[in-house]
């Protein structure tokens, strides 16, 4: 999108209002691809009526200089919203744990300074991804090391005043897991970031999610899910809000209700199917510990559903009108909801 036709966007803050008590956001990995700025990306999240912004990674940020987060933080001060912000992971022997940005322990002290200084409460991060549960290295193992992290930045955290968020990221921890995560790490600075549609990539009832971590929930990430069973297993979608069968509605008002006065993010993503082949013995590998009446609750939900197309392909110029619109739809559907 360019310059003009971005400032040529409808204002859309009106329509999109929430009520006062709600504070409804947007993670800005709903629109990755724009290839906005900071500012950008908050003057349309404005338009939109969000009252928070969650810069989940660095890379929408743009920066962790001093004065470039500040800027970003007068910004967002000037339009009335209130900013988190966020990095990937800490943890050194995942997957997705990048070493050429330093060791995590450094680069989670960098995004604590930078939540300091733009007035962000909360540091968001993760342990990997469904990678990790099948590594050489075990889960509890890597648990442990993002435990380690976590503890080693602990007084600063604290004398920062700033508590760390960690995600259900991508299919890597199911509730318990993360939850013996918090508590391993210490659940006095470290809460968690919870995603209604990564649980469907664990094998996990979203529900059982929420009911799991509510106590150390700080913020979140909210999109729908649709499940349906296949010949080998299940399949599951992500898809924009209300366009699921997992009773999002449900979970948005349980969530209100168990986590008054948190973050009500929209974070929309729309895949294809991914299919996991639950009929398979070899598939249980990476989910031995796994009860069956967790499970049970997940085939429940995909024996509701019947196979869905995947998203047509488009060109780039529709994508992105896309990925706009599947945010704007969502956060017309939650602000009705929660109206």
């Amino acid at each position: 999108m360019t310059r003009r036709a971005f400032s040529a966007m409808p204002l859309l803050s009106s329509a999109f209002a929430a009520p006062s008590d709600i504070r409804l956001g947007i993670d800005l990995f709903s629109v990755r691809s724009q290839g906005w700025t900071a500012f950008e990306h908050l003057d349309y999240a404005s338009r939109l009526g969000a009252k928070v912004v969650h810069f989940s990674e660095i890379r929408f940020l743009g920066s962790l200089e001093d004065e470039h987060v500040q800027k970003v933080a007068a910004h967002a001060k000037r339009l009335g919203i209130e900013l988190e912000i966020g990095m990937r992971s800490i943890c050194p022997t995942s997957t997705l744990f990048d070493p050429k940005q330093g060791t995590a322990e450094e680069q989670l002290r960098r995004v604590i300074r930078a939540a300091k200084l733009c007035d962000s409460r909360l540091v968001r991060c993760f342990l990997g991804s469904s990678l990790d549960r099948a590594s050489a290295v075990p889960l509890s193992a890597h648990i442990e090391n993002t435990a380690k992290t976590l503890r080693a930045v602990k007084s600063f955290a604290v004398d920062q005043n700033i508590k760390v968020a960690v995600e259900n990221h991508s299919g890597d921890m199911q509730a318990r897991e993360l939850k013996s995560l918090i508590e391993l790490a210490g659940k006095d600075f470290v809460g968690a970031v919870i995603d209604s549609g990564n649980p469907v990539w664990a094998l996990e009832d979203p529900h059982l999610t929420l009911e799991t971590l509510a106590p150390h929930i700080l913020t979140s990430h909210v999109r729908d899910s649709y499940l349906w069973k296949t010949p080998l297993g299940v399949a599951v979608q992500w898809t924009p809000m209300g366009r699921g069968n997992v009773d999002i509605a449900g979970w948005v008002n349980r969530y209100r209700q168990l986590c008054p006065g948190k973050t009500l993010s929209m974070e929309i993503i729309v895949t294809g199917a991914r299919k996991f082949q639950v009929f398979e013995t070899k598939f249980w590998d990476a989910y031995r510990d796994t009860p069956a009446w967790e499970f049970s609750r997940f085939l429940a939900l995909a024996e509701k559903g019947t196979e869905q197309p995947d998203p047509p392909k488009l060109d780039k110029e529709a994508a992105l009108l896309k990925e706009r619109q599947d945010l704007e739809s969502s956060m017309e559907f939650t602000r009705k909801l929660i109206a």
